[in-house]
């Protein structure tokens, strides 16, 4: 009996002695996202867990402008993935980010409609009084938002229709409006209607690139997350092929090459 307890007192001993250490080995760290990385980079992140248990990645999403705000404000992110480059500059410049911002995507918009065949619509088309609601992001701090208005402006039809849009906060919300009837259609993210989740509820039709300006996406560290490995970790996965198969299939081109 007493080699019993004494078997047991020793096994005690060894949980409480590796506990702590893997408590000291498993790292975790905050992203904040863009919300067109949604679908793409949940996959992505997946991936990356799957291959190292116990580390944990979360993940924050909304619109660019929002999160660079946050993080202006102390927000314990320890990456940011910006939609649009500029945001992730003023960071840099401003002391707020420990790297210089990194490329890792193009971006397109779409029109998309969960009631119309968009496939065949036209931009001019919104301006028929047959469409009501046209959801966008807010261009305020959505570079998609912002790059809808542009294209509107472009096609001469934002006087027409400035009264029919519906502003979401991010372009997951705009793609929302559309969805549930809120609006008739929305420009929104290529990489959004693509995914599992929306691409059998509606048709798109692409924008040409030529209405509006470039949606270079950009990442930084934050100072937050300058010293954690498993933050360059995370993004050195990013570069890996299997990783660039998954933004390459959410509509995304790589850094320097043309948009899809």
């Amino acid at each position: 009996m007493r080699r019993l307890h004494e078997f047991l007192a020793f096994c005690c001993l060894i949980v409480l002695t590796l506990a702590p250490l893997r408590a000291a080995t498993a790292s975790e760290i905050t992203i904040a996202a863009a919300s067109d990385l949604k679908f793409a980079l949940q996959e992505i992140v997946s991936n990356f867990q799957a291959a190292r248990k116990g580390d944990k990645v979360d993940v924050i999403y909304g619109s660019s402008g929002k999160l660079q705000t946050q993080i202006r404000e102390g927000a314990p992110f320890d990456i940011f993935f910006s939609a649009d480059i500029a945001y992730a500059r003023a960071l840099r410049k401003d002391g707020f980010a420990a790297t210089e911002p990194t490329p890792y995507a193009v971006g397109r918009i779409v029109l998309w409609s969960a009631t119309r065949d968009a496939t065949i619509m036209r931009l001019e088309d919104l301006a028929d009084p047959k469409i009501g609601k046209i959801a966008i992001a807010n261009p305020a701090h959505a570079p998609y938002g912002r790059c809808a208005e542009q294209v509107l402006r472009a096609a001469g039809l934002w006087d027409k229709v400035k009264d029919k849009l519906v502003f979401g906060e991010n372009i997951s919300q705009a793609t929302q409006y559309a969805e549930t009837g809120a609006a008739d259609v929305a420009l929104t993210a290529l990489s959004i209607v693509l995914s599992k989740q929306v691409a059998d509820r509606g048709g798109y039709s692409l924008i040409p690139e030529t209405l509006h300006s470039r949606l270079e996406q950009a990442y930084v560290v934050t100072r937050q997350g300058a010293d954690k490995p498993l933050a360059k970790a995370f993004l050195d996965y990013l570069k890996t092929g299997q990783s660039q198969t998954i933004m390459i299939r959410f509509g995304f081109a790589p850094p320097g090459q043309a948009a899809r």
